[in-house]
């Protein structure tokens, strides 16, 4: 079973000291990750930041960082088109098991997630 899967963001993480990671490793979550992520006082504050809390729990590694490098500020301070990319990704990867995206009509290949 594959548990972790390569990504490249469409922009990158930029960091304070100007350098750009756009590699990364993305594992999949556990029921431990989600539960840990409902208990967070920021969570029960703001619904909506359980995705930045379980992106960073989830990512691997991001360019140059390695897991607990990965904070919440870090994924706060990804571009949006870069965050809605892992919120997909997530999606995919954790939801029916599957990294199919499309499969062409003419081909019959299978488009899959990175």
């Amino acid at each position: 079973m594959e548990t972790e899967h390569p990504f490249t963001l469409p922009r990158g993480y930029l960091d304070p000291s100007g350098k750009v990671h756009r590699e990364g490793i993305l594992r999949l979550a556990t029921a431990r990750d989600e539960i840990h992520v409902l208990a967070d006082p920021r969570v029960r504050a703001h619904r909506a930041y359980s995705a930045v809390l379980l992106l960073s729990r989830v990512i691997v590694r991001l360019g140059d960082l390695e897991g607990e490098q990965v904070t919440p500020e870090v994924v706060e301070s990804l571009f949006s088109a870069d965050f809605a990319y892992l919120q997909g990704l997530y999606r995919r990867l954790n939801g029916d098991g599957s990294t199919d995206l499309a499969t062409c009509p003419h081909c019959g290949a299978t488009l899959r997630a990175e």
